[in-house]
């Protein structure tokens, strides 16, 4: 599917999200390697790189649900809570797309998309109703408000779990390769939703193979590969110029194709 070419929003250069010398271990193997990133406000990073790299770990480490050995994340100014009220808290302003749709089966779509600012932040059903509903018309699918996610087709699901993490009105997302599930004829319209998320300004982290995404809507490429963040640039400097040998090997591999 053809993407349109939007712009990127440009950041505000202010960092919301940083990792300092951050180390990740799984038993002997360290999956996350000194990893130095900022990510501004409105900024839109997009992770690459070849498998086991650690570009879901170093996503699902932002949000705390793989701690780190070593090294510190602070998110809006804060330390990242280790656990209890104050994690629970950080974990309601990052919303988190998985490559699985993790929805409720036995909700419709629209409690799915209620559920958690009522549960969590108690707010009052009819106030969260019109914000879903009004979500629900931005992906997309206000006219599956009613059915249960079975209904549904992948991409039609995995643009409920969009609008159920913005629902909570985060301050960034996590995308964890959201269309590695998809059928292919349904990655265009997840990767359409999340390329307006970024234009209208939201911090993204994207972990993805996407690299029509990549080059459209990111404001940075950041390409890791065994567990270090190898280069980061601009797309289009990226593409057209990789520095290092990993990452030209990675896109003569994936670009030839």
């Amino acid at each position: 599917m053809e993407m349109t070419k939007t712009e990127p929003a440009r950041s505000s250069g202010d960092p919301l999200i940083v990792l300092s010398e951050v180390n990740k271990y799984f038993g002997s193997l360290h999956v996350l390697r000194d990893i130095n990133l900022s990510i501004a406000r409105g900024e839109v990073v997009v992770v690459i790189g070849p498998s086991g790299s650690g570009k879901s770990t170093l996503c699902r480490a932002i949000n705390r649900l793989e701690p780190i050995n070593t090294g510190a994340i602070t998110f809006d100014g804060r330390l990242l809570p280790a656990e209890g009220k104050a994690l629970a808290k950080l974990r309601s302003e990052v919303g988190m797309v998985f490559q699985s749709f993790n929805l409720f089966a036995h909700k419709t779509i629209l409690e799915n998309v209620m559920l958690g600012p009522v549960k969590v932040r108690k707010e009052k059903s009819s106030d969260v109703r019109n914000r879903a509903n009004a979500l629900l018309e931005r992906v997309g699918i206000a006219n599956q408000a009613d059915k249960y996610p079975a209904q549904l087709s992948g991409g039609q699901q995995q643009r409920a779990a969009i609008a159920r993490a913005l629902a909570m009105q985060p301050k960034a997302m996590l995308f964890d390769e959201p269309t590695s599930a998809l059928d292919p004829e349904m990655v265009g319209e997840v990767l359409d939703v999340m390329t307006s998320l970024a234009s209208d300004g939201m911090t993204m982290v994207v972990v993805t193979h996407e690299m029509g995404f990549a080059r459209h809507a990111a404001n940075r490429v950041v390409f890791m590969a065994d567990g270090q963040l190898v280069e980061e640039a601009e797309p289009a400097e990226f593409f057209a110029r990789p520095r290092s040998d990993r990452a030209k090997d990675f896109l003569s591999k994936i670009l030839t194709h």
